[in-house]
């Protein structure tokens, strides 16, 4: 082999290598996690800003990056050619081909992708340096080039920007989601970010007590009796009303009446117990849980009472509520025990009508609609368009509701079974 040859099998070689670190950079810099070469950059990684940097123009890169690649990838292959035609006649066409074909697509294409992306962030710090000054000498044909694309997809009716339909915290939701499958993250860690993201979107007349299952006390009663109600409360703070239950003149802490018992040496009956109710604050129910959230933190407060569009008192949220909905219920040894949800030998569940539609969905991983009602008794009513009556049976959302139980037009008990047979469509 002359020389010549041997040069020319060098300059292969080195362009066969050249085409690989192209495609391993555009491979690296798009698997890289943008969080993590964030938190680098952040740290001061000065290859980790020239990263974040590259990303940002990531159109400007690939454009480069791909016209790198073709250049030298066509290169080597009119100079595989020219040799094989050279040693072995016109049939070096067909065997620079089949032979170019396997070295491009093992070493230059599948080798070093498949590292890039089984390293993605140490690659894209590795590669950031050597890739920006060759992005910026191509930047002209880049932008030429992008330019007469644009241009192009624009005749053919597609030139407008298009736009990731996805929001930021759907990115995230995602990404806590295949996690969670993965096994990277359990079950109780997954409810509560996706819980936090979600506070957006729940607004408080989701999650309110509502104002039939609230514990007032009318202010005309006697102090002794208030006092004896508060005691046998297992809550701090009493909504007080006057003249009718609608009307909530004020909030009593059970804190402030005890320190005002002992105040008055036993004599309960000259206590002014509406002076030590504070104000009540009214809510709208369409306040979002984040909103509501940051407003008990910027009052200090605990609790607010919460109205419709007409004023309207509808029930009572505190931030207790908007905790539990991140992190589950929280119990003490004063709250009363609650019955929700049973496991029945037949594979469904006893539920009790009240139970929110998100706390099903979250314990047992279904997906039950909860745009139109909150509570598993309001999806039934809802989809029946009726109030069913105790025996009857309803398909929808790949489950079967069964009514169990009914107090007056409240649906109290259901037998819910997410997998109903065919049998049953009738």
């Amino acid at each position: 082999m002359t020389l010549a040859e041997l040069l020319t099998v060098a300059a292969i070689v080195l362009l066969i290598a050249l085409s690989a670190f192209f495609s391993g950079s555009e491979t690296a810099l798009t698997a890289a996690r943008r969080s993590r070469i964030h938190h680098l950059a952040s740290e001061g990684d000065a290859r980790a800003g020239l990263v974040a940097r590259l990303i940002a123009r990531r159109e400007r890169m690939i454009g480069a990056i791909l016209l790198g690649n073709n250049a030298v990838n066509i290169l080597a292959s009119t100079l595989a050619a020219g040799l094989m035609i050279g040693l072995v006649g016109e049939a070096g066409i067909a065997y620079a081909t089949i032979t170019m074909t396997l070295l491009v697509v093992v070493f230059a294409e599948v080798l070093p992708k498949t590292y890039a992306i089984r390293h993605a962030d140490r690659a894209a710090l590795a590669v950031a340096p050597i890739l920006r000054p060759i992005i910026a000498a191509l930047a002209p044909i880049t932008a030429a080039l992008q330019t007469v694309v644009i241009g192009l997809l624009r005749m053919v009716g597609a030139g407008g920007e298009g736009r990731w339909s996805w929001s930021v915290a759907d990115e995230i939701r995602g990404v806590v989601d295949l996690h969670a499958r993965e096994g990277g993250i359990r079950k109780h860690y997954r409810d509560m970010l996706r819980s936090v993201l979600d506070l957006a979107e729940v607004e408080v007349g989701e999650i309110m007590v509502h104002r039939r299952d609230m514990v007032t006390i009318s202010a005309a009663l006697a102090p002794a009796d208030i006092v004896a109600q508060v005691l046998a409360s297992p809550f701090t703070r009493i909504p007080l009303w006057r003249d009718e239950p609608d009307n909530i003149v004020g909030v009593l802490h059970a804190k402030s009446l005890l320190q005002a018992v002992q105040a008055q040496a036993g004599d309960i009956d000259q206590l002014d117990v509406v002076s030590l109710a504070i104000e009540p604050w009214f809510v709208p129910d369409t306040t979002s849980l984040a909103n509501q959230l940051t407003a008990f933190r910027g009052r200090r407060a605990h609790f607010a009472l919460v109205v419709d569009e007409y004023g309207a008192l509808m029930g009572l949220v505190t931030l207790e509520d908007i905790l539990e909905e991140i992190v589950g219920d929280i119990t003490d040894e004063h709250d009363r025990p609650t019955g929700g949800v049973r496991r029945t030998p037949d594979g469904g569940y006893l539920v009790d009508g009240a139970v929110t539609i998100r706390d099903l969905n979250r314990d047992l991983d279904w997906r039950l609609p909860d745009d139109a009602a909150a509570t598993i008794a309001g999806l039934v009513i809802h989809e029946a368009r009726r109030i069913p009556k105790v025996g009857q049976v309803f398909l929808f959302h790949g489950c079967r509701f069964e009514i169990m139980g009914r107090e007056g037009n409240r649906l109290t008990a259901l037998r819910i079974h997410p997998r109903p047979s065919e049998s049953d469509a009738g």
